[in-house]
């Protein structure tokens, strides 16, 4: 039991981390927290059915447009709303994206309504392959486990050896020196919504066929991925993948071992325990502003 709940803990992890990703990526570009994150994913997953079921397209083309749409719809956000605001804080911001994610849910509800739809998708989560005598992992889970560890990869890769994924990094650490050494700031931050929308919307495509396509597919979601983000650090793209696998693995720990009806409150006493005993995060560092 121990062995099992360990590796369904790690597949669902999988999920959590591209989530925290998905938010670590914008957070340690502009230190906003974009609370509309999984609503972005959640009208991309949509996207992605109605390619799918109305216009009859195969999986590859659904989901390579309904990404494009992703990446368009994190870049039009950040240049149409929060690069209008005036005189600007963090504090804002976020309660920019506050709104937009009430907009983006209250938009999905009108078009779709709150009927649950079965999202299509290649891989079963009823097939399974032997790991051992007493592990197996669901078709679904495998496949899942291997995009999002491949899109780390690749993230890892655009961010260490890209000269955008370094103007990315420069952005982060000093925006007025990144401007004065030739950064275009604004289409870093813009590229930097898009980025991490397709993150987002990659997750909502592997979360939506195990649970039921509506409009509140992705706050659960969203809530761990963000605990995930807060326990591994969040300006640390290490950290978030490693608190997302931690926090499956513990979560389901807890289910199998004392209760699966509070199986959920581990998210949040995760925010609480990380923020009282170590308020940047496991894997981040901690910086203090002299003045």
């Amino acid at each position: 039991m121990f062995g099992q709940l360990i590796v369904s803990g790690i597949a669902i992890g999988a999920t959590y981390a591209l989530v925290a990703l998905a938010m670590v990526i914008i957070y340690k570009t502009s230190e906003v927290l974009n609370f509309a994150q999984g609503d972005m994913a959640m009208l991309s997953a949509f996207v992605a059915f109605i390619l799918l079921t109305e216009q009859g397209l195969g999986f590859t083309a659904a989901f390579a447009l309904a990404l494009a749409f992703a990446f368009l719809l994190g870049a039009l956000l950040e240049f149409a709303f929060l690069r209008r605001a005036k005189e600007p804080t963090v504090l804002g911001l976020i309660i920019i994206t506050l709104g937009l994610e009430m907009i983006i849910y209250g938009l999905a509800s009108w078009r779709w309504g709150s009927d649950q739809k079965d999202f299509p998708f290649p891989a079963s989560d009823f097939e399974t392959f032997n790991l051992t005598s007493d592990m197996v992992i669901s078709q679904l889970n495998l496949v899942t486990l291997a995009v999002a560890v491949a899109l780390m990869l690749l993230l890892f890769l655009f961010f260490t050896r890209t000269k955008v994924g370094v103007a990315m990094k420069a952005t982060q650490q000093n925006e007025m020196a990144a401007r004065l050494m030739g950064i275009r700031v604004n289409r870093i931050l813009m590229l930097t919504w898009g980025i991490s929308s397709l993150v987002g919307a990659t997750a909502a495509f592997l979360i939506a066929p195990t649970d039921t396509l509506d409009p509140n597919l992705m706050w659960t979601p969203q809530l761990k991925g963000f605990s995930a983000a807060v326990l591994g650090g969040m300006t640390s793209l290490p950290g978030a993948v490693a608190g997302g696998f931690l926090l499956g693995i513990i979560e389901n720990l807890f289910g199998g071992y004392v209760s699966v009806e509070f199986k959920s409150v581990v998210a949040f006493a995760v925010i609480v325990l990380v923020l009282c005993l170590k308020p940047s995060g496991l894997f981040a560092k901690h910086y203090v502003r002299k003045v």
